[in-house]
């Protein structure tokens, strides 16, 4: 990797192309999971399961779509202590942070006469979707943790999780175990675009939900993109990234492997290092050297780092953390002598992690946070997946007569600077004298 000195036009033009990265897609992606959303809400699971047969499990049938109590049953028997253990860990240490998000309904009387409020409700249904990981081979328990634990804290009653099955029809039983921790309904075997639509608009066999959450590939995130207005979305993600901010105290070593754990899940991933010392760049890029040897994905985060990885050098911490906030990083590390110091200096980022002893994968998996986060410089404007995206608001409002009458001369001027008449007559028709009742007969 090239370290970079900044400010100048060199590093100006590669942190550009860092910022600038995109999910990638062409027309013929974005066609293709327009005709599967059609195709699965005009003909339901007749659609899934062409779609299932031909992508994933040739032999499936509808009746085998939805995981039986004797799979999850299975599932728990075949996992062993030491998973468990871990899986309680994460489980209960994520439900400890997500119950303080839970809002709360609020009454006020402001003025005289008028009550007003805000009603806070769960979604009736929501939907997890957990990607197969190759097949399988690597079974992403932590989603269906960050996915399925916010909803249940925020009280939703029918919380569904959708994955694609292995060849020959069945789930990983480390998912299966993860889903029954979190609270998990219902499991259905489906992936990719078509499972997002039968999430969003509902088949026979899976009934449309309020809120779809969870990664995926390209074409997930395309469905959930386009079906979003239909149903609330968490986040349209992006390549995974993580900038470590790290000054002269910094272990070379910690700042590499930290770099690498990002570089590894995709050639689009970014990994950058934003420190006030030439030193430790310079050490950085040796470890890594070494480290990427090391990894089993090594050609995977190899290319990340020659297309979206950079060594940067600043004058000093308060040029970093400008930096940072103007690339607004999905994950920030913090690896300087006193991170407490700098954190209040953070406006921008998914997740911060604060110290040597805090690299990033505590969060993905037992810190507590949620780890689905805004990528692409969306933190600037958008939040980790949380309880209030399974929640929303409804406001109360009323007024007496003698309130009513107190504003009402504002609301006619505003309704009739706006043009609308109608509105302004109802608010007119109430301080016209009454008329004698007609009588019934």
């Amino acid at each position: 990797m090239k370290i970079y000195q900044y400010p100048s036009p060199e590093a100006e033009k590669r942190l550009d192309r860092i910022v600038g990265r995109k999910l990638v897609h062409g027309r013929k992606e974005f066609a293709a999971v327009q005709r599967i959303l059609e195709d699965v809400r005009k003909n339901g699971d007749k659609a899934l399961m062409a779609y299932t047969r031909k992508f994933d499990a040739p032999e499936m049938s509808v009746e085998q779509m939805e995981v039986s109590p004797a799979e999850i049953a299975a599932a728990q028997r075949s996992v062993d202590r030491k998973f468990t253990r871990a899986l309680n860990r994460a489980a209960d240490q994520i439900a400890a942070f997500h119950q303080k998000q839970l809002p709360r309904s609020w009454f006020d009387t402001p003025r005289p006469g008028t009550f007003l409020g805000q009603m806070v409700h769960p979604v009736d249904a929501a939907g997890v979707y957990v990607p197969g990981g190759r097949g399988g081979e690597t079974p992403l328990v932590t989603s269906v943790l960050m996915g399925a634990i916010p909803a249940r804290i925020a009280g939703v009653s029918r919380v569904v999780m959708v994955t694609p099955p292995n060849r020959d029809g069945g789930v990983s039983p480390y998912l299966l175990a993860a889903a029954r921790k979190a609270g998990v309904d219902k499991v259905y075997k489906a992936g990719s675009a078509w499972a997002i639509a039968a999430l969003a608009f509902g088949t026979a066999t899976i009934a449309k939900v309020d809120v779809i959450v969870g990664p995926g590939n390209i074409y997930v995130t395309l469905a959930k993109k386009l079906v979003a207005g239909t149903v609330q979305i968490d986040i349209i993600a992006g390549p995974s990234e993580v900038l470590v901010i790290a000054d002269r105290h910094a272990d070379p070593e910690h700042v590499a492997a930290d770099l690498l754990s990002q570089a590894e899940h995709d050639p689009l991933a970014s990994a950058v290092l934003v420190t006030d010392s030439n030193a430790l760049a310079t050490a950085v890029r040796g470890a890594l050297a070494r480290q990427v040897a090391q990894l089993m994905r090594r050609e995977i985060a190899e290319q990340s780092l020659k297309a979206f990885g950079a060594l940067v050098v600043v004058k000093d911490l308060d040029t970093a953390i400008a930096l940072s906030n103007r690339i607004a990083p999905e994950h920030l590390e913090l690896q300087v002598q006193e991170p407490f110091a700098h954190v209040g200096a953070i406006k921008h980022a998914g997740a911060v992690f604060m110290g040597t002893h805090t690299p990033e994968a505590v969060g993905d998996y037992v810190a507590g946070p949620n780890h689905v986060l805004p990528t692409a410089g969306t933190a600037r404007f958008s939040s980790a997946l949380s309880v209030n995206h399974f929640m929303k608001n409804t406001s109360l409002i009323h007024y007496t007569a003698d309130a009513f009458r107190k504003e009402a001369e504002d609301i006619m001027c505003l309704a009739r600077i706006e043009g609308l008449e109608g509105h302004a007559r109802s608010v007119q028709v109430r301080l016209t004298p009454k008329k004698a009742k007609i009588s019934g007969s």
